[in-house]
């Protein structure tokens, strides 16, 4: 039986999310510029952290893994920026914000505990 990767199935499931949020607010907000750079960086979390999966050191991995926190961040930044315009309302903000935050918690926390095991 293979061993379930919480962060690349969370990473995945996000990816999903940031393609259907991007669909819905083209289709009914007819916005697509904020949606767009969303969708980017949304599904480049789960590509870095794929990457990541294929890293061919510590370092690279670290890397890998920070590039997909800075993603994480980035999306962060887009969704406030769509509530704060009005293309989402509390519930839409909050639902996929917290999900964002969450999968950021986890990788920051991944990154730190793979720096702390190489330093030991």
């Amino acid at each position: 039986m293979k061993k379930v990767n919480i962060v690349r199935e969370n990473s995945f499931q996000f990816a999903i999310r940031a393609i259907r949020l991007f669909q819905y607010i083209t289709k009914s907000k007819q916005e697509y510029v904020l949606s767009k750079q969303l969708l980017l960086s949304g599904t480049s979390i789960g590509a870095n952290v794929r990457e990541a999966d294929n890293a061919v050191s510590k370092a690279d991995f670290i890397n890998k893994m920070g590039i997909a926190q800075k993603e994480c961040d980035e999306v962060m930044y887009w969704l406030e920026l769509l509530k704060a315009t009005d293309y989402l309302n509390d519930a839409e903000f909050t639902s996929v914000y917290n999900d964002a935050n969450s999968l950021l918690k986890l990788i920051r926390t991944i990154i730190l505990n793979t720096k702390r095991n190489l330093a030991s």
